[in-house]
């Protein structure tokens, strides 16, 4: 993990580095992608089953799991991992309740109506990586905001588990913990289908699977390039890059604490980006000795030890409004704030996915339990886009109302700018209701 200190380009080289990765690994997979979709499209469920056995080693027989299986996976979950899932489930949902946008209307005179509609999406789909790696926190994330926004049916798509024996049919399954993380959840149907070829079906629909408005979740850089290339035909929550963490952190500092939690995002995926800000030589140098340390007993010590080579850095800054500046232009997916008043710093973080505040606030508690949402956006998107929430799963409606007094009034000012943009046939809709 490479040590820099600020010197107005060697920190910025670094930062052009962790720019560039995600554009550079899209691109490369474009071409299989666009092949994926345009099977999907023109062959519907054959085409999904095909990819299916080519990515998964097989497709089930029947795409949909009932909804008794669910509800069975649910009720023989552990206790203590049904007791984990309504604890998020209870936070995630007081936290994005208040998130819920009310239509308004205004009266005005002359009988002058005009307001706006707040509508849940009729139709979602959610993409949950599965298969070995499960992720059922993910689902919560994903469908109880879709719920709270009044979002009319939720589908969910996800990889089979593959069960192979010699000389049999090989067997796929449902992840347990999936669908009980659904079953709580709300969602409505299940299917076990994954990869690119999960995003074109939820886009065009097929024989077995329903077309939906938009398309949630992360997923692989197929999944990714695949939402990516479809937006338009659908909606999206965003394009998921790789994960990332930056921590601003003091001289009293804890340095075990800054290593275990730049490591908890590097274990995500080798092209993941964990860097810490310091003003302070001592705190960077031991981080850099915990984090020696830490890895040998982690069981992604590989992964890690590739993503902090390739895409971690220690920058050691000049002063707290240095590292300020340098996080607003990083606009990093989390943003850990290991500082004795985080509150008063907080103010000043234009740019963030998420931020968690102080020494016992660290990411994973927001990835799993907090109740703010852990679908964030990255690669520097943080500085126009935002967390996934109840406002991804609504559309809003504007309605008006004139009586024929009111537009008479308002005729000569329409008619005015009509012709200074040369539409007479606007001029005309106006004029022809008072000849």
């Amino acid at each position: 993990m490479r040590l820099i200190y600020t010197n107005n380009k060697d920190e910025y080289d670094f930062l052009g580095e962790i720019k560039k990765r995600t554009m550079e690994t899209s691109l490369s997979t474009n071409e299989a992608v666009i092949r994926i979709i345009n099977e999907v499209r023109e062959k519907g469920d054959a085409a999904v089953r095909g990819f299916g056995k080519q990515f998964d080693g097989s497709s089930p027989e029947k795409f949909e799991i009932p909804k008794a299986e669910m509800k069975q996976a649910y009720e023989r979950a552990e206790v203590s991992f049904k007791k984990a899932l309504n604890h998020a489930k209870d936070n995630i949902t007081a936290y994005h309740i208040k998130q819920r946008q009310q239509g308004y209307e205004i009266k005005k005179d002359k009988g002058v109506i005009l307001g706006q509609i707040v509508r849940g999406l009729s139709r979602v789909g959610i993409y949950v990586p599965g298969g070995t790696a499960a992720y059922p926190s993910t689902v919560l994330m994903n469908a109880i905001p879709a719920k709270i926004a009044g979002v009319e049916e939720i589908i969910m798509v996800t990889p089979p588990i593959v069960e192979k024996s010699e000389g049999q049919e090989p067997i796929c399954k449902g992840n347990p913990d999936i669908l009980a993380a659904a079953y709580l959840a709300g969602v409505d149907r299940v299917f076990l289908i994954g990869g690119a070829q999960a995003v074109a079906a939820l886009t065009f629909g097929t024989e077995s699977i329903p077309q939906v408005d938009k398309i949630v979740g992360p997923g692989n850089i197929y999944v990714a390039s695949a939402k990516r290339l479809l937006f338009g035909q659908v909606d999206i929550d965003m394009i998921a890059g790789p994960s990332e963490i930056l921590v601003i952190a003091e001289e009293d500092a804890n340095p075990r604490y800054i290593a275990a939690d730049l490591m908890s995002q590097a274990e995500h995926d080798i092209m993941a980006s964990a860097i810490l800000l310091t003003t302070s030589e001592k705190i960077a140098k031991e981080t850099l000795q915990e984090i020696a340390l830490q890895k040998t007993k982690l069981n992604r010590n590989e992964i890690i030890e590739k993503s902090l080579a390739d895409y971690g850095s220690v920058i050691v800054c000049k002063s707290m409004e240095e590292m300020i500046m340098l996080a607003n232009a990083i606009a990093p997916e989390h943003l850990e704030l290991m500082v004795k008043d985080p509150l008063k710093y907080l103010p000043e973080i234009k740019n963030a996915g998420s931020v968690f505040c102080g020494s016992y606030t660290p990411e994973p508690l927001g990835d799993y339990l907090s109740g703010t949402n852990h679908v964030l956006p990255t690669s520097g998107t943080a500085r126009f886009a935002s967390p996934l929430g109840v406002d991804s799963f609504i559309k809003k409606m504007s309605y008006t109302l004139y009586t024929k007094e009111a537009l008479g009034e308002a005729r000569e000012d329409i008619l005015t700018l009509t012709d200074k943009e040369g539409l007479d046939a606007h001029a005309n809709s106006i004029a022809i209701r008072f000849d």
